[in-house]
């Protein structure tokens, strides 16, 4: 309800143009700076390639075969932006459902809890026997780490709506569905966007993960192609492949976060 009230008083104030290109270009000469600061000590330190290879030699070995890189970019975010969906959606249902009925979450939570116990490489393996070496073997491993972060952070958003709101609304005759749209969602929706922020991460690894049993196009085979070949330039190239799929995608769940929870910035 408040933030109701409050997003029809006051509009959203979102950054300006130049405040993002700001932040933007700081962000990009922190980076700029991390690597020289990496060359420069790996050249004093005569650190060998084998341990640390220079961002310079990690640069020209990816633009000298940039095909699979791109490659494999693209098929690790179609999976993990596949899993990553299906979770968040399913996790959101699953808790709508368990906060109007108890005895539904009393018999089916500790079930989904057990299954969080079972490591994602056992339950990966699993999944690829079922599914074979497809994108969606590694969508399913995707969503299963993704999913029950979201059930439990929106879970508790939905629970801790105060009680004196949802009497206030229930004596101007709002029904369950009216509570839930007016009140309930909207104060859920921060912890659900910490669930879908942690999601954004832990999706990727599920799909790398699913890509170690044999797949042949991704960032997580070209990870254990370098390490097989024990070509450390290669491996350091994987891995921040990795992190900058990673940073895009905490980046885009941020930026609708953003938009759609805007009285979160503003308090």
């Amino acid at each position: 309800m408040s933030a109701q009230v409050f997003s029809a008083a006051t509009p959203p104030r979102l950054p300006s143009m130049p405040g993002r290109v700001t932040r933007l270009l700081s962000v990009l000469a922190w980076l700029v700076a991390v690597a020289a600061a990496w060359e420069l000590l790996v050249m004093l330190l005569h650190v060998r390639p084998s341990t640390l290879p220079r961002p310079s030699a990690i640069l020209q070995a990816v633009a000298s075969t940039p095909q699979p890189y791109v490659d494999g970019f693209l098929r690790t975010f179609a999976e993990a932006a596949t899993g990553f969906l299906a979770g968040a959606v399913v996790g959101v249902a699953i808790a709508m459902a368990f906060s109007r009925n108890e005895v539904l979450k009393d018999m089916v939570f500790p079930l989904f809890i057990v299954s969080q116990t079972i490591p994602v490489i056992a339950f990966g393996a699993l999944v690829v026997l079922w599914f074979g070496n497809t994108l969606l073997a590694k969508a399913v491993i995707a969503f299963y780490v993704t999913f029950f972060p979201v059930t439990i952070n929106t879970l508790a958003g939905l629970k801790s709506v105060d009680p004196r709101q949802m009497q206030l609304l229930r004596s101007f005759g709002a029904t369950g569905r009216k509570l839930f749209w007016s009140l309930q969602l909207p104060a859920a929706l921060p912890q659900i966007f910490v669930a879908l922020r942690l999601g954004a991460s832990l999706s990727l690894v599920g799909a790398i993960v699913g890509e170690w049993f044999g797949d042949t196009t991704g960032l997580g085979v070209l990870l254990l192609q370098a390490m097989y070949n024990e070509n450390s330039v290669g491996l350091w190239a994987a891995l921040l492949a990795c992190a900058l799929l990673g940073t895009l995608c905490y980046a885009a769940v941020a930026w609708v976060e953003r938009r759609v929870v805007f009285w979160g910035s503003e308090q």
